[in-house]
């Protein structure tokens, strides 16, 4: 992969999980409460899109 796509796909992972954090704590931008699952899955696969991201950048470097 080229360094773009790494760190596009950890920017991508970044903002994911910034807003289900947000969604997780808050309940703001996809209403919380009933999808409390689906918030801790989104975590869970943007936490390990952003380590794989990043894995992938150091072996470009």
């Amino acid at each position: 992969m080229q360094k773009w796509m790494c760190l596009g796909a950890m920017i991508v992972a970044g903002l994911t999980l910034i807003l289900c954090l947000m969604d997780l704590i808050i309940g703001k931008p996809f209403g919380g409460g009933p999808y409390m699952v689906a918030d801790i899955g989104a975590i869970l696969a943007a936490g390990t899109t952003a380590y794989l991201g990043f894995n992938a950048w150091q072996d470009v470097k």
